[in-house]
Order: structure tokens, then C-alpha cells, then sequence
């Protein structure tokens, strides 16, 4: 249990509260140090499965803990930052991301009950709409609000993760739908 892998992923979420104290501090570099340690955090997403799939270190541990690392990182940072962004503008992409993440981990657990693990097995979609998400997020705890070509960027960045995430989502419903529309008559 304890490689390296495991100890990034825990490492990840060490890290989220130490990013969110950091963004609320008077610092006047608070925004860009509370984005680094999000984009540290983001990294280790990365490296811990590249070094767990290069060395065999898989464990049913890291694989249980480092999705719930991921989804933690997102919805502590979308929840600070509808604090900064109190819009409708928004609210939309962080309402979709946060959604879909709770249906996703709920359409895993209910596949992985009824011994269809693998249909909703991460894809490439998901890989991708996770990048988009932290790229985004850290663009938008590195702006201040009076930054508008940073706030900019990563508003179109979240938008862009949202529409991914909406996209994945599709893409986990529809593989698990046979499943899901299998009628049991009792």
C-alpha cells in the first residue's frame, strides 16, 4: 500500500487544504502561490499513474483513492471559487462539474455492485476533461478579479471543461446504459 503512487495521491490531498489557506491569506502573491500548489497537486494526478502503470504498482488502494483525490481537489477549488465568481456565469460550469462528478462515482460504485467494473473503466475523454479541469481552475486562482484577460481565459477554459465533462459523462452513461435499462421484473 504505501509505494510511491499511493503516497502522491495522498500527497494530493494533503495539499488541498494547504492551497485553500494560502488563497485566503493577505499575501499580496496569495492567487499565484495557492495556483502553484493547485498545479503541484494537479501534477501529482499524473505522475502517480504513470509510475504505478511503469512499475506494476497498481493497488486496489490507489485505485480507489486517486479518482476521489481528483474529484476532492476539484470541488474544494470550484467551491472557493464561486465565492470570487458569485455569477450565474459561473455557477453553470461549476453546477455541471460538480454534478457530474457525484453521478459518475455513484454509476461506478452501482456498475462495480452488479460486476460491470470495467464498463465504466476511466476513458480517454475522462483523462482529458480532468486536464482541461485543472488547467482551468488554475488559471482562475492564479487571476485576481481586476485581472480580466486571466479571469477571461479561464472562464472560456471552464467552459471548456464543462462542456467536456458534459461530453464524458455521455460517454460513461451511454456504455453503462444496457445495464441501466436492464428491466427486472419482480
Amino acid at each position: 500500500m504505501w509505494n510511491l503512487p499511493n503516497i502522491l495521491t495522498l500527497l494530493r490531498i494533503a495539499l488541498i487544504p494547504v492551497f485553500m489557506i494560502v488563497y485566503y491569506t493577505s499575501w499580496e502573491w496569495n492567487n499565484l502561490a495557492a495556483a502553484a500548489i493547485f498545479g503541484l497537486a494537479a501534477a501529482t494526478d499524473w505522475v502517480d499513474g504513470y509510475v504505478a502503470r511503469k512499475y506494476n504498482l497498481i493497488t486496489a488502494f490507489g485505485a480507489f483513492l486517486d479518482p476521489v483525490a481528483d474529484k476532492l481537489i476539484v470541488v474544494a477549488a470550484m467551491v472557493m471559487l464561486l465565492e470570487v465568481h458569485a455569477t450565474p456565469w459561473f455557477s453553470l460550469p461549476a453546477i455541471v462539474i460538480i454534478g457530474r462528478e457525484i453521478v459518475i462515482s455513484a454509476l461506478r460504485e452501482w456498475m462495480a455492485e452488479m460486476g460491470y467494473r470495467g464498463t465504466v473503466a476511466v476513458a480517454t475523454i475522462g483523462k482529458v476533461k480532468t486536464w482541461v479541469q485543472m488547467v482551468a481552475i488554475a488559471l482562475l486562482l492564479a487571476a485576481k478579479p481586476e485581472q480580466e484577460f486571466l479571469t477571461s481565459l479561464g472562464f472560456v477554459a471552464i467552459y471548456v471543461a464543462a462542456a467536456l465533462t458534459l461530453w464524458s459523462m455521455v460517454h460513461y452513461l451511454r456504455a453503462a446504459w444496457p445495464q441501466l435499462s436492464a428491466g427486472e421484473d419482480k
